[in-house]
């Protein structure tokens, strides 16, 4: 049977300001711009109060349609599976949330995924709905995410991201690279490929920069020091294998594999180990390091 839970305790609503058009009611434009969604399961959503105007506040299906109007709706997935893997809290103070993120948990709702996320999770946890990640990871990487715990001072630590002073660390398991001299950088063009999801570099003046160094060379795969310069999407993932070292794991890169997203036998061996900056408001020195690791692959 088909279920659906109930995230209004956690999960963040989506927010959509009204667009202009000739639907007579709130019921119809919404079925018009997320045909996805069935009539029926958009009438069930207001039935429940998960349709509402910005204060909070429960609207009726034929309400008409009032262009510019912000609404809030709560997204919903049937038969949700749960993702096998905890979240650790490292740090919280009154500004800032560290957490830790295994493999294979989404940052936040997206697709397939609401409730089994990383913000959706957090909020139930803290009963703080300010909670907002000040960066992403992929539902594939583990580690460190910084989490902005109020909105008064958000605008100071998203500066850090935006200007670049803040060191991020990973580490990641992936073939040797004998040939090639440490540390090195690499420094490309990366721009969007296919499928659509995946990136590409090609030819052009460079956008993505990656320090990269050798931090053991023990067994099949060596361990590798990773930090981005810039913040690419999938950066390190496309930078190691352009090197002939796809990181172990990788279902994207340099070939499309794509694997069932219930799958958790063959987890990315990326992970996000440390984060160190100046801290806004104090003037701190603050590092952060994760509390899990990689696991070479059998075999």
């Amino acid at each position: 049977m088909t279920t659906f839970e109930s995230t209004t305790d956690a999960a963040a609503p989506s927010r959509l300001q009204l667009p202009p058009g000739d639907w007579a009611c709130l019921l119809d434009g919404l079925c018009a711009r997320f045909p996805r969604i069935t009539r029926e399961r958009w009438l069930d959503r207001f039935a429940r109060g998960r349709v509402q105007d910005a204060q909070g506040r429960a609207l009726l299906p034929g309400q008409p349609w009032q262009v510019g109007l912000e609404i809030r709706y709560f997204r919903e997935v049937a038969d949700e599976p749960e993702i096998p893997f905890k979240e650790a809290i490292l740090h919280r103070d009154a500004d800032l949330l560290v957490a830790d993120k295994p493999h294979f948990l989404p940052v936040m709702p997206a697709g397939r995924h609401v409730r089994e996320t990383l913000l959706t999770r957090l909020v139930a946890r803290t009963g703080n709905r300010d909670l907002v990640p000040l960066h992403r990871l992929d539902r594939l990487t583990a580690g460190l995410v910084l989490f902005s715990t109020r909105p008064e001072t958000r605008a100071a630590y998203q500066s850090l991201f935006r200007e670049r002073c803040i060191d991020k660390i990973y580490e990641a398991l992936a073939p040797a690279l004998p040939a090639l001299t440490f540390p090195l950088q690499r420094h490309s063009r990366m721009v969007p490929g296919e499928p659509f999801h995946c990136m590409t570099e090609a030819p052009g003046a460079p956008n993505a920069l990656t320090g990269i160094d050798v931090i053991g060379t023990a067994g099949p795969l060596w361990r590798y020091r990773l930090q981005p310069i810039t913040g690419r999407k999938h950066q390190l993932r496309v930078h190691m294998a352009a090197l002939g070292a796809p990181i172990a794991g990788d279902d994207l890169y340099p070939a499309y594999r794509p694997r069932d997203a219930t799958d958790y036998s063959v987890p990315l061996q990326l992970l996000a180990r440390e984060l160190a900056f100046v801290d806004p408001l104090t003037g701190e020195s603050r590092r952060f390091s994760s509390g899990l690791g990689l696991v070479m692959p059998a075999g």
